[in-house]
């Protein structure tokens, strides 16, 4: 229990930091804030003079002034407060703008390894609901914790200073409050908890089966996710429910203190009334009272607010420990101190150099592979899946970093390189093209504005793109729906062809860029690679043998070691796996093993 309030202080401090830059702001909110509450506090002795005046029979005595000055009250009280929220709801939510924006950039800093076992979902949830549940801790809670305890304190003073007798008989019920929020406390923070993971999974639960809905709808299985959606919903909607009656018990078990509380005062402060008509020493007037009743009305209002804020906080700080969560994930590709380029720039010489690989643990993928590229050549990978091919194509771009042996890149370990500067000189094209929402002209620039639209034209012509586009309605503006789902996957790989095209890279990789579409788009992409590839290092992975005939060496991959190496015609004489895999593809007419899969584990 020690060691868990330690940490949620230190989350509290660590989010306070991102206050920080907004001290002075926030400060003269607090200004506002404290101001709006002296004047709530002088309301009250305002109106407790006008009964005192009524009850003497001086209507006319001095109540000009104070129907003045209470108006004045009124127009400063309402200028503090609008002044106190605008200066709080922009701080909050520009601090809530700032670790929004930190956690996105920090998740494009992870390494693939870290999208392998995280669901979308979770991401999803951490980026929108997490951080949108800290934008109450900085619009209110922090400055509304300081106004409330000094309300508190302040009608605490002013009761014991007025009457301490009366003054006492409000105080009294206090324990029971104390103890009351304390258990609310705890199960609060506990039903908090609950609904932020019962969120997240629903969350994730929807990424992946709308995602899916293609599958889901092909094997009929609608009722049954259904089942499934209703599960998990009735889930979230059992943690909403504990979360609202924790509440739905305190608030009134609050109200009746406080009303407890102002039966006692008028009761006891009656009496005193009566007592002051016989000793004016020892009793109290009717204004006095008036004041009291107003004040004990206000002073449970705050312990209620502060009890409240106690559970809004422990939701926040459940929110940031699991943002934080991502935000401490270890960037375990990270970029060199002093990087080393080669001179020259990148050429696209590629050497692995006794590469050994695993995804996890000991359970190779890559065992001691090694082979040179030389710039310009063109290498194709082939193999059962499983054989290791995809993982090197990750590994060329520094995707991930290799266990053992090293990966060099004109003569410099990809690991002393700087990793944009690497990436932006490798094009990678693959078998699953993905398209953002957007247009076509955007998803193949990928809004870089470095790269002008007529270069988009003309690495979508080089592409064989440009006629497709051309006979769409809006051309390069035509609109590309969420995955490009409005497009064939002919269209949508000619576009990743234009894409890479437009990046103009030194050393191009291709996993099995025509394994999805038709003849007619495959003798497209055919030309266009004669195109693409000439001038730069070319690796490519292939599943029909008969797309890669032309490269200057393939080499055959088995249980994860480079079994052959060689031309196409070579490995024909070589009569080994080469030639087995070759004629069966030849006989069969079809694929020999799986093309659709990936070499990359995930979960």
């Amino acid at each position: 229990m020690r060691e868990n309030n330690k940490e949620k202080r230190n989350t509290f401090k660590r989010l306070l930091g991102y206050a920080k830059p907004y001290s002075r702001q926030l400060a003269v909110a607090l200004i506002a804030t404290l101001a709006v509450t002296g004047l709530e506090l002088r309301v009250p002795i305002i109106f407790g003079e006008i009964v005192n005046k009524l009850n003497r029979m001086e209507p006319y005595s001095g109540m000009v002034r104070l129907g003045i000055e209470y108006g004045i009250v009124l127009v400063f009280m309402l200028a503090f407060a609008m002044a106190q929220r605008w200066l709080l709801q922009s701080a909050g939510q520009e601090i809530v703008f700032n670790i929004r924006k930190e956690l996105f950039a920090h998740i494009h800093k992870l390494s693939l390894s870290f999208f392998d076992n995280t669901p979308v979902g979770k991401l999803v949830t951490r980026v929108t609901n997490d951080t949108e549940a800290l934008s109450e801790l900085f619009s209110n809670i922090i400055v509304q914790f300081i106004r409330d305890v000094v309300k508190i304190v302040a009608l605490a003073v002013i009761m014991l200073v007025l009457n301490p007798r009366l003054a006492l008989r409000a105080f009294i019920l206090l324990p029971f409050i104390a103890l009351l929020t304390y258990f609310f406390r705890k199960v609060a923070r506990a039903c908090y908890r609950l609904s932020r993971s019962r969120l997240t999974a629903i969350n994730t639960y929807l990424s992946e089966h709308l995602s899916g809905m293609s599958v889901i709808r092909i094997f009929r299985r609608e009722e049954e996710k259904n089942k499934e959606f209703k599960g998990k919903s009735r889930e979230l909607y059992n943690a909403y429910f504990r979360e609202i009656m924790v509440f739905a018990v305190f608030r009134p078990l609050i109200y009746l203190t406080s009303v407890l509380a102002l039966i006692n005062i008028i009761w006891g402060g009656s009496l005193l009334v009566f007592e002051n008509a016989a000793d004016p020493l020892t009793g109290i007037d009717v204004g006095t009272l008036y004041v009291f009743i107003q004040y004990v009305s206000s002073f449970f209002e705050p312990i209620q607010e502060l009890s409240e804020m106690i559970g809004t906080l422990q939701q926040a700080l459940a929110s940031a420990e699991k943002v934080f969560t991502i935000l401490d994930e270890e960037i375990k590709i990270k970029n060199p101190e002093t990087p080393v380029m080669p001179e020259g720039g990148i050429r696209g010489r590629v050497e692995f150099d006794h590469v050994w690989f695993a995804y996890s643990g000991e359970n190779w993928v890559l065992r001691d592979v090694s082979f040179v590229i030389e710039p310009g050549e063109s290498v194709a990978f082939v193999g059962v899946t499983g054989a290791g091919k995809t993982t090197i194509l990750s590994l060329v771009g520094r995707y991930y970093d290799v266990n053992k042996g090293r990966i060099l890149v004109d003569g410099v370990d990809v690991r002393d390189m700087d990793k944009s500067a690497l990436r932006r000189a490798i094009g990678q094209v693959q078998q699953d093209v993905f398209l953002f929402t957007g247009t076509i002209e955007s998803n193949i620039s990928l809004m870089n504005d470095e790269i002008s639209p007529d270069e988009i034209r003309a690495a979508a012509k080089t592409a064989n793109a440009d006629n497709f586009i051309q006979r769409l309605e809006h051309g390069y503006e035509e609109a590309v729906m969420e995955r490009g789902s409005t497009l064939s996957a002919g269209q949508r790989q000619l576009l990743s062809f234009a894409r890479t095209l437009a990046y103009d890279p030194a050393i191009l990789v291709m996993d099995e860029a025509t394994a999805n579409i038709d003849t007619e788009t495959e003798q497209l992409i055919t030309e266009a690679l004669a195109r693409l590839m000439k001038g730069r290092t070319t690796i490519m992975v292939a599943h029909r043998l008969s797309t890669i005939q032309h490269c200057d060496c393939i080499m055959v991959m088995h249980k994860g070691k480079i079994r052959e190496s060689g031309t196409h015609a070579e490995l024909l004489r070589a009569n080994g796996i080469y030639k087995k895999l070759y004629e069966l593809q030849l006989h069969s007419g079809h694929e020999p093993y799986d093309a659709g899969q990936s070499d990359v584990v995930t979960t």
